[in-house]
């Protein structure tokens, strides 16, 4: 069967067409909400409220970079001014300190090291429209974060790459291994959501079994810098 798009993979400026960006991740983030409502902590109902100046905020935070997998059509129509679609995304929270990275030792995870040593980032969001499921694109979403990582610095030499997934998520987790994720821990639903900056998210009451079992699966990836 003949493609019948191009997917180019790209970072999100924070200082070049702010605006039209903050447009099409609007477009993209409402859809992935209505569409996989169970994949976010937040919901379609808050964020349809946010405003322009909103999604401007969120394209442009200091602490996050976000990728995008945009469709052009081969055979586009020529009526429309913009051919090109953004069906996916990924987002990486960081560079993280010491203290918002370390889990409690029932985590599993292991004591990050100093600062000088490592950097260490969340990767958060990972998403694409259904139908442009089964052709790679989460995979090579990944795959543009970690080659930025890898480039956009030269020091600390080594980078600490983290994740939280649902374990029955098997297509999500396959993915993660393939690219060379691997299994470091348990974290709860509270320490994810506050891994991933969500922490707002969270009622005052975190001591119940859907936010304090340690059910969620961490995954980690070390990368050296060239």
């Amino acid at each position: 069967m003949d493609p019948k798009y191009t997917y180019s993979y790209f970072r999100v400026s924070k200082t070049e067409a702010v605006l039209d960006s903050a447009r099409k991740y609007r477009d993209l983030r409402l859809r992935a909400l209505q569409e996989s409502p169970g994949s976010f902590a937040s919901t379609y109902e808050i964020e349809s409220k946010f405003t322009n100046a909103d999604w401007a905020d969120r394209v442009t935070v200091p602490d996050r970079e976000i990728f995008i997998c945009a469709a052009t059509p081969i055979q586009p129509d020529r009526t429309q001014l913009d051919v090109m679609e953004w069906i996916g995304q990924v987002t990486l929270r960081g560079p993280m300190s010491r203290d918002e990275f370390t889990l409690p030792v029932e985590s599993g995870q292991r004591p990050p090291k100093r600062d000088e040593e490592e950097e260490r980032w969340q990767m958060l969001s990972l998403f694409t429209l259904s139908e442009h499921r089964g052709n790679g694109l989460g995979r090579n979403l990944c795959r543009e974060a970690l080659q930025y990582l890898r480039n956009y610095r030269s020091d600390p030499p080594n980078i600490h790459v983290r994740l939280m997934v649902k374990p029955e998520n098997h297509v999500t987790v396959s993915l993660y291994k393939r690219l060379g994720f691997i299994e470091a821990g348990k974290a709860t639903l509270a320490e994810a959501l506050i891994a991933n900056g969500d922490g707002h998210c969270l009622p005052k009451d975190t001591s119940t079994a859907k936010y304090s079992d340690r059910t969620g699966l961490i995954m980690v990836f070390d990368i050296s810098r060239p």
